[in-house]
């Protein structure tokens, strides 16, 4: 088998409706997809014991490893971490996925625009799907059944719809310049730029140059870059 596609999935963790919702969704993209995309679930990775900085940097190391990303933009605030990843993303050129399915509007865009802060729009190699999740449920709910198939029903609907999206943006031409050598450049840079132990923390016993290259070269080789 094809080895997979990860895809960061970023977007609130802070009470159980958030936990057990984006667990839900991230296994019917993985099963749905029929293993073409495995999603990376932040509240999976280890927290324990490792401070602030450290939940921080092993966030934005598996921003960098992952090949695609999907971002959970809803609230009437859109998650502030969530946001700082999706630019993390873009300074890498990783074809990413805003997800919305809050039915309130928001944000400073008049008309058809995005209801958030118009800073977060208008970025390359990006597609959103806005969906009005109360209806979408409600559609559901008329279906029938218990409140597992009810659920079960309304997440295969979205992970169908984003999974779509994932395989239309990774087509997407990269915007990377300099071939791998420039490419590398820009990794090794922007693992710096965040500062904190996130460069150390990715090169381990190793060194930076080493880590960099293995992981753009698996881009590469997915067609991700280049």
């Amino acid at each position: 088998m094809t080895e997979p596609y990860t895809i960061y999935f970023a977007g609130q963790l802070f009470d159980h409706k958030h936990l057990a919702g984006n667990a839900l969704l991230a296994s019917h993209i993985d099963s749905d997809s029929h293993g073409r995309y495995q999603c990376i679930l932040p509240q999976d990775l280890e927290q324990r014991g490792i401070g602030p900085m450290g939940i921080r940097d092993q966030d934005l190391r598996a921003v960098a490893e992952c090949d695609l990303a999907l971002f959970n933009f809803d609230g009437s605030e859109i998650p502030p971490g969530a946001v700082v990843e999706y630019m993390y993303a873009k300074m890498l050129d990783i074809p990413s996925v805003i997800l919305r399915s809050d039915f309130r509007g928001g944000g400073d865009q008049a008309g058809d625009g995005d209801p958030w802060n118009l800073m977060a729009s208008f970025y390359p190699r990006t597609r959103i799907l806005h969906l009005d999740g109360m209806q979408w449920y409600q559609e559901s709910l008329a279906q029938g059944g218990d409140a597992a198939q009810v659920s079960a029903r309304f997440q295969k609907r979205i992970a169908e719809e984003v999974i779509a999206l994932l395989d239309e943006v990774r087509g997407d031409a990269s915007i990377m310049e300099g071939g791998r050598s420039g490419v590398e450049g820009a990794y090794r840079w922007a693992l710096r730029l965040a500062g904190g132990g996130l460069a150390g923390l990715v090169a381990g016993d190793g060194s930076l140059d080493s880590y960099v290259e293995g992981m753009v070269s698996r881009k590469f080789e997915k067609g991700l870059l280049g």
